[in-house]
């Protein structure tokens, strides 16, 4: 599966921790995606991935999810997009 990530940030509070959202486009999806990130302190994170602009297909939608959980290099690479927009 093909992502390319069109959007991230995160921000940093004591209270909250690390809380960001990555924007993903998927090859062959009609529909983007945004995945919203959660860390208290930033080694282990939580994630809820959601569509973006407008419904789409479930099937397409838990694709996507199975990849992420499944592809730790695809997961990283979210995070590292969402930390890298907190030091620029």
């Amino acid at each position: 599966m093909e992502i390319m990530i069109t959007h991230a940030e995160l921000t940093h509070s004591e209270e909250d921790g690390y809380v960001g959202k990555v924007h993903l486009k998927v090859a062959g999806h009609k529909q983007d995606y945004e995945v919203a990130l959660q860390s208290k302190k930033g080694k282990s994170w939580s994630y809820g991935l959601f569509f973006l602009n407008e419904s789409g297909s479930e099937d397409d939608i838990f694709e996507v999810e199975d990849f992420l959980e499944e592809n730790d290099e695809a997961f990283q690479a979210v995070i590292d997009a969402a930390k890298n927009s907190l030091n620029s």
